[in-house]
C-alpha cells in the first residue's frame, strides 16, 4: 500500500526524497520504496522520519481499518 501521507508530509516541508534520506541517514531509494509501499521501515527509521517531518507515527504509518 502506497504511503501518500509520507509523500505529502515531505512535500509540506519542501523536502525532496534525497533531502529526507540524508536527514535520516538512508538512501533516496529507501525513501522511494517506503512511499511506494515496497518496503516496511524499522520502527527506528519510522521515528527518525517523523522527527524530521515534525509529525507522529500515527500521522504517517497507522493504517485505518475499514469498517
Amino acid at each position: 500500500m502506497k504511503n501518500l501521507r509520507l509523500k505529502s508530509a515531505r512535500a509540506l516541508k519542501d523536502m525532496s526524497q534525497e533531502d529526507l534520506a540524508k536527514e535520516v541517514n538512508v538512501s533516496r531509494q529507501t525513501i522511494n520504496a517506503i512511499e511506494k509501499g515496497d518496503y516496511n521501515p524499522t520502527i527506528r527509521l519510522c521515528i527518525s522520519i517523523c522527527k524530521v517531518l515534525g509529525v507522529t507515527l500515527n500521522d504517517l504509518f497507522w493504517e485505518e481499518e475499514n469498517p
